[in-house]
């Protein structure tokens, strides 16, 4: 009897080039017996399968169950065609031009298991060969010019393969099968050594030069997958100290890149979730608990318990950290600094010319390669914070996978993000293509890299927006960004909204939520700094329910330079002219001319606008206990606070009540806490019982407003973000609190609850919003 045969188009829409999902196909159709082909193009990939029905069907579902690691399947597409018969399954050459160009780029990934093995085998033809990668690891995103995703569209288009690469290349059953970034030592990619003459250094080969310039206590350049790092040996206090100088690095945390997982263990404690994050694809940069009394990492990252510790993610990697532990110094492990190869403020260097010419200051040689790197990409920052891991910055590993959002968006929108920590994000449909971090837009280094950044992500996913969405800061490169696009319409939409948006957009949310967003400032309708808020609402309106008080911002941009001043103010609004200066040692310490000079300035309100931000709060609690009276980095007392709070191991003694603290209406009474914290200090309590005991009632304080919130509005679901909840003291605190009392909490896992996951509320607010007005 003569089988029926069944033969389909099918569509696979997602992250599907680049990570041997063709491969995947091919085997498969194999598998199941059919005939046809599988090619890419600018809308994904397309196969026509051929075979029994059952078979064809049972492909189908393979196709979505079963892809390969890296994959990401977003939707399958299928139509019935008309059966041609065949002899074989093939893989076509792939299809440049497409009405729609809907296909998705892999995030760049860690070497994988198999190549590291090979790498590390002395008879494998790429032993110790830097770049060796398959369709299971390797560059992606960062070398990307265009898609489709084929060699001739990457960095490695002026390479072409040997013939044993080109063999691997077209074999269905090698892991390297359409594998396009595919190389070996005699096609690939090479490494370069310059020193600080921008001249090949003396000596052997690349690997050993560098590793004995940073045995010798010197700093390195590292060509990575999106930039350059800055290298040192992280136990030489006198080399970190000379690459914090030379970068303008004076206090702020660096991170770390150790050989393996038992040089992290002997660092830092380590949980099996943090191994996880650690050993994940990503590679990100992962924050951890320093050990008691282990290798001395003070001057890598000071005024903190935390070490950013990431293991090696690219072969260049493991071989570098190979050579140097064969010179180091044997009484030390092999821990070396990574960061980012910039000046404070600008973005991290990419380009070979760029970082000749601007790194000799800070570098004394370079570690060079001639692989491009078309898109610069920092690493990932994530930690283990209550409910599960939280994204600090989104970046390698992670970008540019794209969230779904909760409604799809009637036009393509872009989003223009924050001035800090900034990203965009562009939208087609229900895609929300969230970059990857850019930084602080203030240089203008950094604004050039965005505006070049949102074309490449325009042009790689063919997003031609014709709405633009800015925050409501008018002095906002992000926000002038907007504004001189020449995109026709423009939205504005409020910082803290756009917070507590990015929840909803990651979750999914439908309907109205109690959001609490905590960062240290964002520009209020009112004209005031928000940013102690709890607000009620969803994609389509909010309102503010309630906020910390406002206190003056004396000289703004200065008083967050310097916590003492809002140190005094909140003591000022907390006591008056009661204060007793013999009890407090920062009244004590202020001279009487100083004080006088900032009340003229407290008085002046052009000069000192109100704000209600919950991190200027901690800035001035951290400096009343006399931790910081400077902040060095953005959020460094708030640090020390919460580092505090923490060595306070015993169980917090009952709170009395505060009066007005707890009240469901009107601002939150914070002068109140800060009499409490005095009170605490009066009462005996050291100084890490009051900052535990500050934590313990912020959180108490907020729980009690969402309960009001719940009591007015009906809802049991509260949406957490802004940056003051990267503080998992606090976050722990409150979510345990909130959900004893029945509430659903939410929070930014996808995204940053900083600035960084701003763009994706302000995207899904607009999406909904035009919905309504376009679909009413």
């Amino acid at each position: 009897m003569r089988t029926t045969l069944q033969r389909r188009r099918i569509r696979v829409r997602g992250i599907v080039q680049g990570v041997g999902f063709r491969p995947f196909v091919y085997q498969e159709a194999r598998r199941h017996r059919l005939t046809g082909f599988v090619g890419n193009d600018a809308d994904g990939v397309f196969i026509e399968a051929e075979g029994a029905p059952k078979d064809v069907s049972a492909f189908v579902t393979a196709l979505r169950d079963q892809a390969p690691p890296l994959a990401r399947v977003d939707g399958i597409t299928e139509q019935d065609l008309a059966p041609r018969g065949g002899e074989e399954f093939t893989i076509v050459a792939s299809r440049g031009h497409h009405e729609q160009r809907n296909t998705l780029i892999a995030p760049d990934s860690a070497i994988c298991a198999d190549c590291l093995a090979e790498l590390l085998d002395p008879a494998d033809r790429r032993h110790r060969y830097p770049f060796i990668n398959c369709t299971n690891c390797g560059p992606r995103f960062t070398i990307s010019r265009d898609i489709p995703y084929d060699r001739a569209n990457t960095t490695m288009s002026g390479f072409p393969l040997c013939a044993r690469c080109r063999a691997e290349y077209t074999d269905p059953a090698d892991r390297r099968f359409h594998a396009q970034p595919n190389a070996c030592p005699d096609c690939g990619p090479r490494l370069s050594f310059a020193d600080r003459r921008e001249q090949p250094g003396p000596g052997d080969g690349p690997l050993d030069r560098a590793a004995r310039l940073l045995a010798d206590g010197g700093i390195l350049a590292v060509k990575g997958l999106g930039g350059f790092h800055l290298a040192c040996d992280a136990t030489d206090p006198t080399a970190v100290a000379e690459l914090r100088r030379r970068k303008g690095r004076e206090a702020k945390p660096l991170a770390v890149m150790v050989p393996d997982l038992a040089t992290a263990e002997s660092l830092c404690a380590i949980s099996a979730e943090e191994r996880r994050l650690l050993e994940s694809p990503q590679r990100p940069i992962v924050l951890l608990r320093r050990h008691h009394g282990s290798t001395d990492m003070t001057p890598v990252a000071p005024d903190t318990g935390t070490l950013g510790v990431m293991l090696p993610y690219t072969p260049m990697h493991h071989v570098l950290l190979d050579a140097y532990r064969a010179v180091r110094p044997v009484d030390r492990p092999a821990v070396l600094v990574m960061t980012s190869a910039n000046a404070s403020d600008d973005p991290i260097v990419y380009r070979d010319e760029d970082a000749l010419a601007q790194l000799p200051g800070i570098a004394d040689a370079v570690l060079l390669h001639d692989r491009p790197i078309h898109m610069r990409c920092d690493d990932s920052l994530v930690r283990m914070a209550p409910g599960g891991p939280q994204v600090l910055r989104r970046a390698r590993g992670h970008a540019p996978a794209p969230v779904t959002l909760p409604e799809a968006s009637p036009v393509p929108l872009l989003a223009c993000g924050s001035n800090n920590k900034a990203t965009f994000c562009l939208v087609k449909d229900d895609q929300a293509f969230v970059s990857h971090h850019i930084g602080k837009l203030d240089a203008p280094r950094a604004a050039e890299s965005y505006a070049r950044t949102v074309e490449h992500y325009r042009r790689l996913f063919d997003v031609a927006p014709v709405v633009v969405v800015h925050d409501y800061h008018p002095r906002y490169r992000s926000t002038r960004y907007a504004l001189e696009s020449g995109i026709p319409v423009k939205i504005g939409v409020q910082h803290h909204e756009a917070h507590i948006a990015s929840v909803i957009a990651e979750h999914r949310i439908t309907g109205q939520v109690i959001g609490v967003a905590a960062d240290g400032t964002g520009h209020g309708p009112d004209g005031t700094i928000w940013g102690g808020e709890v607000l009620v609402g969803g994609l389509r309106g909010f309102s503010r329910f309630a906020h910390l008080t406002p206190v003056p911002l004396p000289g703004a941009r200065q008083a967050v330079r310097r916590p003492w001043m809002l140190g005094y103010v909140y003591l000022r609004a907390a006591f008056g002219d009661d204060a007793d200066p013999a009890a407090l040692p920062l009244l004590r310490e202020l001279p009487p001319e100083r004080t006088a000079a900032l009340d003229r300035l407290i008085a002046d309100r052009a000069a000192s606008p109100l704000t209600s931000s919950a991190g200027r709060l901690f800035d001035a609690v951290s400096a009343i206990l006399g931790l910081r009276h400077h902040n060095q980095y953005e959020g460094q007392a708030a640090v020390a606070l919460e580092e505090l709070a923490l060595r306070h191991r015993a169980p917090t003694r009952a709170l009395p009540p505060t009066d007005g603290v707890l009240a469901e209406g009107g601002p939150i009474d914070t002068p109140a806490l800060v009499r409490a914290l005095v009170e605490d200090l009066r009462a005996g309590c050291g100084l890490a019982e009051t900052a535990h005991r500050f934590h313990v009632r912020l959180a108490t304080v907020l729980a009690a407003r969402c309960r009001a919130a719940r009591r007015r509005h009906g809802l049991d679901r509260v949406a957490l973000s802004g940056g003051v909840f990267q503080n998992t003291l606090l976050l722990g605190l409150l979510t345990t609190e909130l959900q004893a009392d029945g509430f659903t909490v939410y929070r930014n896992a996808v995204v940053p609850c900083n600035d960084g996951g701003l763009s994706l509320g302000q995207a899904a607010i607009a999406a909904a919003r035009l919905r309504d007005l376009l679909h009413p």
